[in-house]
């Protein structure tokens, strides 16, 4: 899916416009002009403005947006098996378990090497024990399939 329309067809468009600019460099060194190397600076540079704007227009996945959900920070990823994200003090109950399953479906990166491909997503708040000391709580946890990109909710 295209992320954006615009960027498609800017695509399109500079990728003509390096084509005529290749034309145009051609042309400048049979002719000798004076501006011949930075027609090629130009052009090169189009080219790639070019195939950056239809790269990005083609890999562009955009965010899963959950009913219910909020947006809450990642604060630990080690990468393989495990992400951990924070829960604001003010967190309704309700809104615990599809904040934690639009973290998951919003993860990133299918080289993650954890066990057998799965990938927990923990949602907790530090609580003040006493002055001084506090404990992490798990409000939601859930596995994602990062073959598959199946959910199963555990708590």
């Amino acid at each position: 899916m295209a992320a954006d329309p615009i960027l498609l067809v800017a695509g399109t468009w500079l990728g003509a416009a390096s084509g005529v600019l290749a034309v145009l460099t051609i042309a400048g060194f049979l002719s000798r002009w004076g501006i011949r190397f930075r027609l090629v600076g130009i052009t090169s540079f189009t080219a790639l403005l070019s195939l950056s704007c239809l790269a990005f227009s083609i890999s562009y996945n955009p965010r899963v947006s959950v009913p219910g959900a909020i947006q809450v920070p990642v604060v630990f990823d080690n990468g393989t098996d495990l992400v951990i994200a924070a829960a604001p003090a003010d967190l309704e109950s309700a809104a615990a378990a599809p904040s934690v399953e639009q973290v998951a479906r919003n993860l990133r990166g299918s080289g993650r090497g954890g066990s057998a491909g799965q990938v927990r997503v923990r949602l907790r708040r530090v609580e003040a024990v006493e002055p001084g000391l506090a404990r992490p709580v798990v409000l939601a946890e859930t596995t994602r399939e990062q073959a598959t990109s199946s959910l199963d909710d555990a708590v």
